[in-house]
C-alpha cells in the first residue's frame, strides 16, 4: 500500500463510492487530502451518479486524523500551512460538491477525522464509531474543523469534545448530538440499511437533491477565508517547540 495512502472511486447504481485508506489507521496525508478533494469535486459534477458515499477501508477505524509522520517531517511555516489547508480544502470540497455526501463510518474517528465526518451531509455508523478531538493534547487545537463540527452539533457539544482531548465519546453520544444520523450494531446491519437508503435516494429527482444540498449548507458561503486563517493558526502552533516535543512523545507510543 502507498505510504501516502490511497483514494479509490467506483460508480455503481447511480452512486459514487469513494474509499480512502492508509496503513497508519487511515490517517490523512497531504497527498491523500488533495486527492480526496479533487475526486469529490469531479464526482460532484459527474452525470453518472446522484449521490456520493465516502468511506474508509478496513474495520474499526474510520480515520485517525492528520498523519503524524508527515506532521513530524514538516520543517517550515509554509509546509505547515499547506498541510492544514488540506483539511480546509476537503471540508470545502464536501460543502461545494453538488451532490449529497453520505458517510459510512465503520469505526473510530480522531481529530481531523471527526471534522471529515461532520462535514458529510448524512452519516451512518456502527457502535464502534466513537469519536475524540485529540488536538489540544498535542499542542494544537481543532481550529480548521471547528466550523464543520459546530454546524452539526452546536457549541456545547463541540466544547465537550474539544476540551476533553483524551476522552472518547461513544457512537450513541454522537448520534444523540447529531454527528451521526443512524448507528448500527455492526457493518452488516449498517450495509443492509445503507443499500436500501441509497436505492431510495437515487429514486428521487436529482434537481431536488441538489437543492437540498444547497439548502443544508446555507451560511457556509464565507468559509474559505475563515478556514484559511484557521489553517495558519494551526500551522503556527505546530511550529512551536512544545508542540513538536508532544508530537514526538505521542509518536513513540
Amino acid at each position: 500500500m502507498d505510504h501516502q495512502g490511497t483514494v479509490e472511486c467506483l460508480v455503481r447504481d447511480q452512486v459514487s463510492w469513494i474509499t480512502f485508506s492508509h496503513p497508519k489507521h487511515n490517517s490523512m496525508s497531504s497527498a491523500q487530502l488533495q486527492r480526496l478533494s479533487n475526486v469529490l469535486l469531479e464526482e460532484g459534477s459527474s452525470s453518472q451518479s446522484k449521490v456520493i458515499v465516502l468511506q474508509s477501508a478496513g474495520d474499526r477505524t474510520f480515520c485517525a486524523g492528520a498523519n503524524f509522520d508527515e506532521l513530524l517531517a514538516i520543517r517550515t511555516m509554509e509546509e505547515a500551512i499547506q498541510f492544514f489547508q488540506g483539511f480546509a480544502q476537503l471540508i470545502l470540497a464536501i460543502a461545494g460538491c453538488e451532490k449529497l455526501v453520505i458517510g459510512r463510518v465503520q469505526g473510530k474517528a480522531v481529530g481531523g477525522g471527526v471534522g471529515v465526518l461532520a462535514a458529510m451531509d448524512y452519516c451512518m455508523a456502527t457502535q464502534w464509531a466513537s469519536v475524540r478531538l485529540s488536538e489540544l493534547s498535542i499542542g494544537i487545537g481543532p481550529y480548521v474543523i471547528e466550523p464543520a463540527i459546530l454546524r452539526k452539533i452546536g457549541r456545547a457539544s463541540f466544547t465537550k469534545l474539544a476540551l476533553n482531548p483524551q476522552e472518547w465519546q461513544t457512537a450513541d453520544w454522537a448520534r444523540e448530538e447529531g454527528l451521526y444520523q443512524d448507528v448500527f450494531e455492526d457493518n452488516r446491519k449498517l450495509d443492509i440499511y445503507l443499500k436500501k437508503y441509497l436505492q431510495t435516494m437515487t429514486s428521487y429527482s436529482y434537481e431536488a437533491l441538489k437543492g437540498m444540498k444547497q439548502m443544508l449548507w446555507q451560511g457556509a458561503e464565507d468559509w474559505s477565508g475563515l478556514l484559511s486563517e484557521r489553517a495558519k493558526t494551526s500551522a503556527r502552533l505546530l511550529m512551536q517547540e512544545e508542540t513538536r516535543e508532544l508530537l514526538y512523545s505521542v509518536a513513540k507510543k
